[in-house]
């Protein structure tokens, strides 16, 4: 299969080698050029499916090289060569340094495919039990302690299903900084080592998260974290009768029903029929 000249983005099984698509080895047995963030897996990978290098050049493109090969990529692009680009593990640019890659390549007028398939992220989200209509991928956390908790703070009030990547190391600091930010009953499951022989996850609250593995060493292996969406209270017509007692008195019923709409975040239409029937009462 003769590939165009283009960027194609290649997603590489988190665990499992059989979890690779036969659209990333048709890519990778027929791109003119292969670069990937760690070459020691992509051959690795390449030779338990029996695909051959060849001749080809298989180059290391990651952070600490970005500036130097993207050019030297460009260029093979612009010759008339197809380049595959295959993270570590999993999907190509998400938490990975082939977005500044993809990006140039699109800024020189070039095109960028995708051969889609795992996903550590969306491999998580799907075993989670938590809401997936939808969800947040933030990534990794601020390491120092302030910003994690602005970080926090920040996306704690976000209507969605959270997801992070963490690692091993960090998981009780930052269960613990989640509690501390967005308190412990908050739902929350924690994903390791997806796909692979020792898989596990553990699902329940920050709470009840910070109790399991405090007792426990460091656990191994990648990690994902993923928290439910804020709780949302009940707002009951008690509570909102509360809030427009307080203001009926010295303001309209027009601006009270306003800011309770606003306070409360519930219909005007509610609030207001709560209005009407506190006059009538009064």
């Amino acid at each position: 299969m003769k590939l165009s000249p283009a960027l194609y983005l290649v997603s590489t099984p988190i665990g499992a080698a059989d979890d690779i698509t036969l659209k990333a080895l048709d890519i990778l047995r027929n791109a003119d050029l292969l670069t990937a963030e760690d070459t020691r897996q992509a051959r690795k990978l390449m030779d338990i499916h029996g695909v051959p290098l060849r001749e080809r050049s298989l180059l290391a493109y990651h952070d600490h090289n970005g500036a130097q090969m993207r050019p030297r990529i460009l260029q093979a692009i612009a010759d008339g060569k197809s380049v595959a680009y295959v993270s570590d593990a999993g999907t190509p640019l998400v938490a990975d340094p082939g977005y500044r890659l993809a990006s140039d390549v699109i800024g020189a007028g070039e095109t960028v495919f995708s051969a889609p398939g795992a996903s550590a992220m969306l491999a998580a989200l799907s075993v989670s039990g938590l809401p997936s209509d939808r969800f947040l991928f933030a990534g990794f956390l601020p390491t120092k302690a302030g910003q994690r908790a602005d970080v926090l703070a920040e996306l704690g009030t976000v209507r969605a299903t959270l997801i992070f990547y963490e690692s091993p190391k960090r998981l009780k600091k930052t269960l613990s900084a989640m509690a501390e930010v967005l308190g412990e009953s908050r739902s929350a499951v924690v994903c390791r080592e997806l796909t692979k022989k020792f898989e596990e996850v553990v699902r329940g609250t920050i709470g009840s998260l910070i109790d399991h593995y405090g007792s426990l060493p460091d656990p191994k292996g990648e990690i994902v974290l993923l928290l439910g969406p804020p709780l949302k209270p009940v707002i009951t017509d008690a509570l909102i009768d509360a809030a427009l007692q307080k203001r009926l008195g010295d303001q309209s019923v027009k601006d009270s029903v306003a800011k309770v709409c606003d306070e409360l975040n519930v219909p005007r239409k509610r609030v207001y029929q709560r209005a009407l029937a506190l006059s009538d009462q009064s």
